[in-house]
């Protein structure tokens, strides 16, 4: 039996000829639905977010060295938004570890910071075009002064970080830039004798780092001093209203339920009547401690913040309830005078840990002093309202 030719026969065109097939549509134009997104970025890494302040990474001798932008963009503009506003603050932070400014080399400084993203901003925007490492210890995202006074920038992180990221390795110095206020947690003996970098103390701005550097690391006076001045308190101010917020929310509903309490039981126009002067009294107080006392700090007497909260209140209540003495008891009037002091007492005195004022064992000395009166004080405000319906 015959079988077929199952072989399929060679169809080639004749030398020379040319077929008209429909070309394949290019990489750009999808075959359906929307176009192709743009490549990815060479410096992407699997697992890992490429964050907005990094531009790029470098090849070093210890691996890729993300490379950070010296100019704020709008992310960073918004975080330090927030940052001010107190909104997320606790968790605004980088990685520890190694960042390189420009074309950083084995000559470059390493420049120390805490890993607070505030902090890290104003060191990489500061130091601007110049070529420089920065090294972030794990501060647990609290600013440089305030880590090195609550042990978390310590000569132990330094010395650790260093050997983490291969520093020797890196650079042929062996110098550390430590901004100055980093000096009450750190010790530049043990850093030099445990890592065998010296630590050369520099200005307490980050602005003035590259006149610093210029100059050979020596500082003058003027960059030495650490300075508290009026826009320096006043960008305080937006945290410590925050800070206050969700207190003030709640005494606002404690004390408009009080204020409806009476010789009827509870009456819905004495809640809204006398809970607004209520309110009007726990805001002013917020305002005195929060706003003028920051405003006022270096002219207030005294030495205990909760006193100048205390004096800066005074006037304002008695200016502002004095006016309504006619419509009101004394009881209430006594009432709001104490309930205005107290609360710009206690809201000034929680001013003492953005101040260089203070002291730790002063701020636990005055807590001690303070806080009793202060609790004695809206007893005493609290008694004179329940009881003021009852006798006018």
């Amino acid at each position: 039996m015959n079988l077929p030719d199952l072989r399929k026969k060679e169809n080639r065109p004749p030398a020379g000829m040319v077929l008209d097939l429909p070309m394949a549509p290019p990489e750009e134009t999808a075959c359906c639905g929307p176009p192709a997104s743009p490549p990815s970025s060479p410096d992407e890494r699997p697992g890992y977010k490429l964050l907005p302040f990094v531009e790029s990474f470098t090849e070093t001798p210890v691996g890729p060295v993300p490379r950070v932008k010296p100019v704020l963009a709008w992310p960073d503009l918004f975080g330090t938004l927030r940052a001010r506003l107190g909104i997320d603050r606790n968790n605004y932070k980088v990685a520890p570890g190694l960042y390189c400014l420009g074309a950083a080399d084995a000559d470059s400084p390493v420049l120390v910071t805490a890993n607070y993203k505030l902090s890290f901003d104003a060191l990489r925007s500061s130091v601007g075009p110049l070529a420089a490492w920065l090294l972030v210890l794990d501060t647990r995202g609290i600013n440089v002064w305030c880590a090195a006074g609550k042990g978390t920038l310590s000569t132990s992180e330094l010395v650790n970080r260093v050997q983490a990221v291969g520093l020797e390795r890196l650079v042929r110095h062996r110098r550390l830039v430590l901004p100055q206020l980093a000096a009450p947690g750190v010790s530049a003996f043990k850093v030099k004798k445990h890592s065998g970098f010296e630590v050369a103390w520099g200005p307490v701005r980050a602005h003035d780092l590259p006149g610093f550097l210029a100059a050979g690391s020596r500082c003058g006076e003027q960059e030495r001093r650490v300075t508290f001045s009026l826009a320096e308190r006043l960008v305080l101010v937006p945290v410590e209203l925050m800070l206050v917020m969700k207190a003030f929310l709640v005494a606002l509903l404690v004390s408009f339920v009080l204020s409806g309490i009476g010789p009827g039981i509870f009456s819905l126009s004495a809640m809204w009547q006398r809970g607004l002067a209520a309110a009007s009294a726990f805001g002013l107080g917020i305002v005195a401690g929060a706003v003028l006392v920051p405003a006022l700090l270096p002219w207030l007497p005294g030495r205990s913040f909760f006193l100048k909260g205390i004096f800066c209140a005074l006037p304002l209540a008695l200016l502002f309830f004095g006016l309504q003495a006619a419509a009101a008891s004394f009881l209430e009037i006594s009432a709001l005078l104490l309930a205005c002091c107290a609360v710009s007492s206690y809201t000034a005195m929680n001013f003492t840990g953005a101040t260089p004022f203070t002291s730790p064992s002063g701020v636990e000395k005055e807590m001690r002093r303070g806080m009793p009166l202060q609790a004695l004080a809206l007893l005493a405000a609290a008694c004179c309202w329940l009881a003021a319906p009852f006798f006018f």
